[in-house]
């Protein structure tokens, strides 16, 4: 779908012309041009807010959040001494019971 040229404007403004009247024609055009500048202000405004986020996440230095894993050197380790005394204890006491 291609750009309205100045034909199709014509043909527009003539239909406008007839269903509205020449008395409200002027009125029409008068709040359509605010609500477009009103959408146009409104748009600009969103874009440069998102820009500007943007601009404050990149300027932000990298860091490490608690979700991220640890290294693997630090997350791997060995059992407490206290749970291997737990369960020589419990071998002894077996082997005691029969």
């Amino acid at each position: 779908m291609g750009s309205l040229g100045v034909p199709e404007l014509i043909i527009i403004f003539v239909v406008a012309l007839i269903v509205f009247g020449p008395k409200k024609l002027p009125e029409l055009g008068k709040s359509l041009g605010k609500g477009l500048a009103e959408f146009r202000r409104a748009s600009n405004e969103l874009k440069s807010t998102i820009e500007e986020e943007v601009r404050a996440i990149e300027a932000e230095p990298p860091t490490r959040h608690s979700s991220e894993p640890e290294h693997e050197s630090e997350s791997k380790s060995e059992p407490e001494p206290e749970a291997k005394l737990d369960s020589k204890t419990h071998s002894e006491t077996n082997l005691d019971a029969h």
